[in-house]
C-alpha cells in the first residue's frame, strides 16, 4: 500500500551493504522563486538490515517524532545531539567536539546501544594526539552518553570506565614578566594584536571571554567592558577598562561592527584557534618569547593585581571566580566606582 504524501519512505540503497535499507521522513516543503511545485526536505532515520526493519523505524517516528530508534548508530546519535548542543556554546567548543569526533571513525557505523567500555577504551588506545585531545574525546563520549540516557536508549554511562593514560601534564603558569610587558608596550606601534595581549593583561578576560564579547558590551562613556564564561560567577560580569588600555579599546571599537574583534569577513567573533596559532603565537615568536600562551594573560593580571594590593573580593569579581558573598554579582555605582579605584592600581 502506498504512504501518504509527505509520510516518507523506505528504499533500498545501492551496492552491496550490510544494512541496505534506508528511511527518511519529510519535515518540511520548499517552493523556489519560479518553481510550481513544492520541493520536499527530508530527514534520515537511518539504514537497517530489511525493509521491514526500516518500515518498522518509520511507523515508530510517526507515532512519536521525538523518540530515537533502538538502532540508533554512533554518528546519527552525534548529528542529533549536535543539533541541539552546538547552538548553545562557542565556536571553539565546537571545534574541540568536532576534532574528537573525528577520532571515533570506528564507531560510527556501530548501534549506539551497543556500545560498551571496550569500544570507548579502543578509540583513546588508538588515539596517538596528546593527553588533551583524549580527554576531549572521552568528554564527548559522556556526553553522547548523558544524552542517550536523557532518551532512554541506554541504561548506563561507560565514560566513567575509560582510561586517558597516565595524568594530566602538570599546567606551568608563566606570567608576562614586567620587562616582557614593557617590551609589548615598546612594540604596540610596530606588531599587529600586541593591542589585543595587552588589553588581557589589564582586564583579564580568558581569550575566548575577549573573542566572543560584542560592541554592545564595550561602553565607552561609562568605560566598562561586560561578558564572561566558564562558570556562573564568570557570567554577565562588568570589568572597568583601565586607563592605560583605553586608546586601544577605542582604536578596537567600531559601532558598525556586531564583534569588537570579528572574524576578517567581519561576521563572526575571531575563532580560539585562529587567534592562537596564527595571531598570538606570530607575535610571541618575533618578540623572542614563544613559550607564552594566551591565558597567561590572564596570570599574569591575577599577578599584577595582587602585587597591587588590590581588594581581594574585587578581585574574584573581575576575574569572575566563586565568592561566599551572595551580593558579589550585583553592580551598583558604588561596586563599579570601587572597581574602577582597585583595577587602577595596576601599573
Amino acid at each position: 500500500m502506498r504512504n501518504p504524501n509527505g509520510y516518507g519512505c523506505v528504499y533500498k540503497l545501492s551496492g552491496k551493504r550490510r544494512k541496505p535499507f534506508a528511511a527518511r521522513v519529510t519535515i518540511d516543503w520548499t517552493l523556489k522563486d519560479g518553481q510550481q511545485t513544492a520541493t520536499q526536505k527530508y530527514k534520515s532515520l537511518g539504514t537497517f538490515a530489511t525493509r521491514a526493519e526500516a518500515l518498522s523505524a518509520l511507523a515508530a517516528y510517526h507515532d512519536d517524532p521525538h523518540a530515537i530508534p533502538g538502532s540508533i548508530t554512533f554518528a546519527q546519535l552525534y548529528d542529533r545531539w549536535s543539533d541541539r548542543k552546538f547552538t548553545k556554546i562557542s565556536d571553539s567548543t565546537v571545534k574541540s567536539y568536532k576534532a574528537a569526533y573525528n577520532w571515533c571513525a570506528v564507531l560510527y557505523d556501530l548501534p549506539f546501544a551497543s556500545l560498551k567500555t571496550d569500544h570507548l577504551q579502543a578509540v583513546i588506545d588508538a588515539c596517538t594526539a596528546d593527553w588533551h585531545t583524549k580527554k576531549a574525546i572521552k568528554t564527548l563520549f559522556n556526553q553522547l552518553f548523558n544524552y542517550a540516557l536523557e532518551n532512554d536508549l541506554v541504561s548506563k554511562n561507560y565514560t566513567q570506565f575509560v582510561d586517558l593514560g597516565g595524568s594530566a601534564p602538570a599546567t606551568t603558569r608563566r606570567p608576562f614578566t614586567r620587562k616582557e610587558q614593557k617590551l609589548l608596550w615598546q612594540h604596540l606601534h610596530d606588531l599587529d594584536w600586541i593591542d589585543t595581549v595587552l588589553i588581557m593583561i589589564y582586564t583579564g578576560w580568558r581569550i575566548g571571554e575577549l573573542l566572543a564579547m560584542r560592541t554592545d558590551d564595550v561602553d565607552l562613556t561609562e568605560w566598562t567592558m561586560r561578558g564572561g564564561s566558564k562558570t556562573e560567577a564568570g557570567k554577565n560580569r562588568l570589568v572597568p577598562i583601565h586607563s592605560r588600555i583605553r586608546p586601544l579599546i577605542e582604536q578596537l571599537y567600531d559601532p558598525d561592527r556586531e564583534y569588537l574583534i570579528p572574524s576578517p569577513d567581519g561576521k563572526r567573533p575571531l575563532s580560539y584557534y585562529t587567534y592562537r596559532d596564527v595571531y598570538f603565537r606570530r607575535v610571541m615568536e618575533q618578540l623572542g618569547m614563544p613559550d607564552h600562551r594566551p591565558h597567561d594573560c590572564r596570570h599574569t593580571f591575577a599577578s599584577e593585581a595582587d602585587s597591587a594590593g588590590m581588594n581581594k573580593l574585587c578581585i574574584k569579581r573581575i576575574m569572575g571566580h566563586a565568592s561566599q558573598d551572595i551580593t558579589d554579582r550585583v553592580y551598583t555605582h558604588k561596586t563599579i566606582e570601587e572597581l574602577r579605584r582597585e583595577i587602577e592600581k595596576i601599573p
